[in-house]
């Protein structure tokens, strides 16, 4: 009966949840937000803010301006992957303080505390709520995790 319960809310949870950002998007409160060089047409935006929400793509380990992907295993692909949040949400106008959610993938559950020893440098206080997946591969080969985080925007 407990779990039923918890499902019940946490339905009607996600479900006034998607309601509201349907809402406030219908309102012309949705934003794609780019960066200056980004390429017409893409098939996605780096940052969409909906309201007072501000939704981050998924951040690989990438080095800026297409250098592959970070040195020092998931060590490094950690702390740059986080980088690239830093970079995304400074774009939308949020700071890692800002941040309320993030969903981190694995390619390897392995790699949980390693990759969770740097993620405690981004997020020293108050850590946003997180949920961690172990995935199968991710679109980069060699890429070892990628991060996406929902932020909580200033009015």
């Amino acid at each position: 009966m407990r779990v039923r319960r918890f499902s019940l809310i946490a339905s009607l949870a996600l479900a006034a949840f998607a309601v509201s950002t349907r809402h406030a998007a219908a309102q012309g409160n949705k934003k794609a937000i780019n960066p200056p060089n980004a390429r017409p047409g893409g098939v996605l935006s780096t940052a969409v803010r909906v309201g007072d929400l501000v939704f981050l793509s998924g951040a690989l380990g990438t080095k800026p301006g297409g250098g592959g992907l970070a040195d020092g295993g998931i060590e490094g692909q950690t702390r740059q992957a986080l980088e690239n949040v830093k970079a995304s949400a400074s774009l939308a106008g949020v700071t890692m303080a800002d941040i309320a959610k993030c969903t981190v993938f694995l390619t390897d559950v392995a790699n949980f505390q390693a990759m969770n020893g740097v993620y405690k440098e981004f997020f020293p206080t108050e850590p946003p709520a997180r949920t961690t997946v172990a995935v199968a591969g991710l679109v980069v080969p060699g890429a070892l995790l990628e991060i996406e985080c929902i932020a909580a925007a200033k009015k």
